[in-house]
């Protein structure tokens, strides 16, 4: 069974922990070990988690997987999904996702990007109705997809 609630500031060096596993099949995808959630400190999620929405999904005392929400406007702008790789594909994301909708109730859209090359992260925001609004070449090897959710 898979819970999910605010993290707290305590919670930044696991949640930085998982950020990084998560993150090393993109950057193998990429061939980018440098991607910003692998070169983020645990003092900066820290300020992220006091800042803004950070969500975490925890199975047992396990932590899952995260999301984070900064609500710019009436805009909130999502960030650094993230599910444990051997939990990838059981729902966690989608969880997450759905939350953090919940969680910002006076966001009218939700704005996110995610690497050209990211199919499986692509399919789970289309499925939630995401839809593309711009691409943006970033590096040689990275277009950002940028999606917008608007209710």
């Amino acid at each position: 069974m898979v819970d999910i609630e605010r993290a707290a500031p305590g919670d930044a060096g696991e949640i930085l922990t998982l950020q990084r596993a998560a993150y090393v099949t993109e950057a193998q995808l990429y061939g980018d070990p440098f991607l910003p959630p692998l070169v983020e400190t645990v003092e900066q999620v820290r300020k992220v988690i006091e800042g803004g929405i950070v969500l975490k999904a925890t199975e047992g005392a396990r932590l899952v997987g995260s999301v984070r929400g900064q609500l710019s406007g009436s805009t909130c702008v999502v960030a650094r999904l993230i599910v444990a790789p051997d939990r990838q594909g059981r729902g966690t994301g989608g969880r997450l996702l759905g939350a953090l909708h919940e969680a910002v109730p006076k966001a009218t859209a939700f704005d996110l990007s995610t690497g050209h090359l990211s199919e499986g992260n692509l399919r789970l925001y289309r499925r939630f109705g995401y839809r593309e609004t711009r691409r943006e070449r970033v590096q040689d090897h990275l277009t950002l997809v940028h999606l917008r959710l608007s209710r």
